[in-house]
């Protein structure tokens, strides 16, 4: 159940409107990274959620995220709000000022429709944890590019406000994933291949125009490492010596663990038939 109060979450204040500016901060509304696609990814992760403590967390944060929906486009429409009345400033976006009267739309700042196709859910909860971690940091970003672009003090103050928000939600989500005591390379239920997991494979290679090397760092050596250099690779992956023939039992388990899904899968249709 969703209940509606008036008063905004956090109060707009514009001092001097700033249609182009306002046209900025559509990508906050109708964006990629917006409010509206932060809103509708965290809500339907919660539906789908089996775990009561996680869904009431990503539920809490979708509907905060409609809160902040409404923050950005009255502020938004506050900058734009010149485009209602006058020629030159309806220049400046003709989409808002003949098909959206001056006014927000699902739109992002290139006038590009929104799409669910911005959302990130898999069903697999730590999986979208991690989506919305990530999800919270793109969006830090666009609001600190968004308060660079501004010289209005209340609209930096409301800008402030959110994109700290987006980090509080980053604390949360993480602090709700690591509670959950998972090997963080631990996804899904099918094991990967193993020595095939701990090799990096060395693809760029040579001396780049601006003086590039190949680097090293523990992305790609110390612990488990071994790095695989690209002359090696050219045999094939499955064909590498030990390595290819692990890949292939590793295959052949992933198979066997899908037949016998499957045969259950069956097996249970029939039981219902």
């Amino acid at each position: 159940m969703y209940h509606h109060i008036k008063k905004l979450m956090y109060t707009v204040k514009v001092g001097t409107p700033d249609p182009r500016f306002g046209n900025m901060l559509l990508e906050q509304f109708g964006g990629a990274n917006g409010e509206l696609a932060a809103a509708m990814q965290y809500s339907i992760q919660g539906l789908n959620c089996d775990d009561p403590e996680r869904k009431d967390l990503l539920m809490d944060i979708g509907t905060e995220e409609l809160s902040h929906l409404e923050v950005v486009g009255s502020l938004a429409r506050m900058h734009l709000k010149p485009l209602k009345f006058g020629r030159d400033a309806a220049e400046i976006d003709p989409l808002i000022a003949i098909a959206g009267g001056g006014g927000v739309n699902l739109f992002n700042s290139m006038g590009d429709a929104w799409t669910a196709d911005y959302l990130k859910i898999t069903g697999e909860l730590d999986v979208d944890l991690r989506s919305n971690i990530a999800a919270e940091a793109r969006a830090k970003i666009v609001y600190e590019r968004l308060i660079s672009f501004s010289d209005d003090p209340g609209t930096i103050e409301t800008l402030q406000f959110l994109m700290t928000r987006e980090i509080t939600h980053m604390k949360a989500f993480t602090a709700a994933l690591e509670s959950m005591g998972k090997n963080p390379f631990s996804i899904g239920k099918i094991a990967p291949t193993p020595v095939l997991v701990d090799q990096y494979f060395n693809d760029s290679t040579g001396i780049g125009d601006e003086g590039e090397t190949d680097a090293r760092g523990p992305w790609n050596e110390g612990g488990d490492w071994k790095i695989v250099d690209s002359p090696a690779l050219e045999q094939g992956v499955e064909n590498l010596k030990d390595d290819g023939e692990l890949h292939q039992q590793a295959v052949g388990e992933a198979r066997k663990s899908g037949i016998r899904k499957a045969a259950g899968g069956k097996a249970k249709l029939r039981k219902s038939a």
